[in-house]
């Protein structure tokens, strides 16, 4: 696996009922930065998107926020970023993360982060890239998304290789084990999930 410079995460703009996502989302963004990987995500300030960026920066580590305009008017880009970049949809946002990582991780997140994620799995599919994508499992936040793939697949929509698209990893400590070594060990086991 080629080394990883700057990562895509995808992640809530709320930060969820559960305290261990926004946890997760801080040790996440203070590993990165330790790591001197740059972050590459939505831009936001709210939600778990916020308390990442806040903890990269914190750190001393650096952030590149992709965010479409209408959001930008909307008020709800991060004030502080090293580095951002306004996009005329949500279509150029999510190519343009894409084109600025090496990688991708999921953290916990609704509705947009699922639409994140299964589309850039769904380029990996494509052989639009080659590049490894993490899901990140918190409390069993990963459940939903290996759920609806395993379903896909228990239906005939999708082959038994699809779940080689992407890696579950449980938790952030071995996402970032992933991240600083390059390791492309085995999943976990997600038949507990």
């Amino acid at each position: 696996m080629p080394d990883i410079y700057s990562i895509a995460v995808f992640c809530g703009s709320r930060a969820g009922f559960n305290p261990a996502f926004a946890a997760a989302a801080r040790q996440l963004g203070t590993g990165l930065a330790q790591e001197g990987i740059r972050l590459v995500y939505g831009g936001g300030k709210n939600g778990m998107m916020g308390l990442l960026a806040d903890a990269v920066l914190d750190a001393g580590g650096r952030v590149l926020g992709v965010i479409p305009d209408f959001l930008m008017k909307w008020e709800v880009a991060h004030p502080r970023l090293t580095e951002i970049e306004i996009t005329g949809s949500m279509h150029d946002r999510k190519r343009r993360m894409a084109e600025e990582a090496d990688a991708f991780a999921a953290l916990p997140g609704g509705i947009g982060t699922l639409d994140e994620l299964f589309e850039i799995v769904s380029w990996r599919q494509l052989r639009l890239h080659d590049k490894p994508i993490y899901v990140c499992d918190v409390a069993g936040s990963a459940r939903p998304f290996v759920a609806t793939v395993d379903g896909a697949i228990e239906q005939g929509f999708a082959s038994p290789e699809t779940r080689n698209l992407f890696t579950v990893v449980d938790g952030v400590p071995t996402l970032l084990t992933r991240l600083k070594h390059g390791a492309d060990g085995t999943a976990i086991d997600t038949s507990r999930l």
